[in-house]
């Protein structure tokens, strides 16, 4: 027996409601932290080199990247890191589907 690849697991695992829903739920997070390591990237930082721009820790950039982390930063904190990173913070609201 073959075992699924994880793009058809995903696919597979999407077509159930409440994994549809969860799924959707916790996206903006992943995309918040996948935004922040891609600006971090482009600049040419490290996680150590983007704590010593903004006077942290690597600690904290790794616990801010980390979509499981207990911690949600603030507006105040991505603004700095985009900054950091040679980016300015633009925040848009979509309209939802379920209107």
């Amino acid at each position: 027996m073959n075992r699924p690849s994880l793009s058809e697991f995903k696919k597979e695992a999407l077509t159930r409601t409440r994994v549809k829903a969860e799924y959707d739920r916790l996206e903006p997070a992943y995309r918040l932290r996948r935004q922040l390591i891609e600006i971090r990237l482009k600049a040419g930082y490290t996680q150590e080199q983007m704590a010593a721009a903004l006077k942290t820790k690597k600690s904290n950039i790794s616990r801010l990247e980390n979509v499981n982390s207990s911690i949600s930063p603030t507006i105040k904190t991505i603004e700095r890191y985009a900054r950091a990173a040679g980016y300015t913070l633009d925040i848009n609201f979509i309209p939802s589907k379920q209107n």
